[in-house]
């Protein structure tokens, strides 16, 4: 079985960039209730790129799985059929 790939390099920089802008208002604004928003909005962010990530990977897995009932379905149709 393949190990699954990371996540694409555009998911990396948006939790990065989301990161060091959490960061930057806790050093600017300082540990205030804005702040536990600011939390939340990055929670948000980074379990939304998570649940794309998990939807590619189920997509995937389902495009092999018809690509073989496909090809299962081919080879019952080319095969000769007794006849009773």
């Amino acid at each position: 079985m393949d190990a699954p790939k990371s996540s694409d390099p555009w998911s990396i920089l948006v939790i990065a960039l989301t990161f060091g802008l959490f960061v930057v208002a806790l050093f600017v604004n300082g540990f205030t209730h804005d702040m536990l928003l600011e939390a939340g909005v990055f929670l948000v962010s980074v379990k939304l790129i998570l649940m794309a990530k998990a939807n590619a990977e189920t997509e995937a897995r389902i495009e092999k799985q018809l690509g073989e009932i496909k090809e299962m379905l081919a080879r019952r149709d080319a095969s000769p059929r007794t006849s009773l």
